[in-house]
């Protein structure tokens, strides 16, 4: 009897043990790319992103604020942090889409946002992650006419930002910024998208 039991417990158990083994694996991508607001709202709407986090990396101030970041003296980059299912996405697309939405050849600045917290960067986290972006890169130099200056660095400490600037596209969609910035370069990617459809017909 006392048998009969512990194999109904075991058995019990094993489909939560199954489920635990099946959870999907996931990876970790920083990208800069300009101000973040624009980088978090076009790496959301990618299929296989779980999260993507706005915040500060590469500096030497530990926990900056975003007023110390515009002083432009910190020398953080605005990034988004994109954990991602590698199973549904690869980085390789993510970095696709990340030469795709912003201008890659101009140093430190997108648009009229300007300073060294705009850079163009890639914070690798393996040795795997260095090898494809920069190989990402060559592939994507025949897609400007300027050499592309964008950095290729180990991942440093990652700060997370404000709250209020989390989710800001969401939150905020038709605010000026968001309604006239924003929106172009969710438009530029959906254009990227749909041409790469195309041609697999």
């Amino acid at each position: 009897m006392k048998s009969n039991i512990l194999l109904s417990l075991f058995l019990g158990l094993f489909p939560v043990l199954t489920q635990a083994e099946e959870k999907p694996k996931t990876a970790v991508a920083t990208l800069g790319s300009g101000c973040f607001w624009c980088t978090e709202a076009v790496f959301e709407r990618e299929p296989g992103v779980l999260n993507v986090v706005s915040g500060y990396t590469g500096g030497h101030v530990k926990n900056p604020t975003y007023e110390q970041i515009c002083t432009k003296t910190t020398g953080h980059a605005e990034v988004t942090r994109i954990t991602y299912d590698p199973s549904k996405v690869t980085f390789e697309r993510l970095l696709e889409i990340f030469w795709v939405s912003h201008d890659p050849t101009t140093l430190n600045r997108q648009g009229n946002d300007v300073g060294p917290q705009y850079r163009s960067a890639i914070y690798y986290h393996s040795d795997d992650q260095k090898k494809i972006a920069e190989a990402s890169k060559m592939a994507a130099a025949k897609d400007f006419e300027d050499p592309i200056v964008t950095e290729i660095t180990k991942a440093p400490v990652f700060y997370p930002a404000e709250k209020y600037h989390q989710d800001y596209y969401r939150n905020n969609p038709y605010v000026g910024y968001s309604y006239h910035i924003i929106r172009k370069k969710l438009q530029k990617v959906d254009e990227y998208n749909k041409k790469q459809a195309a041609e697999k017909k």
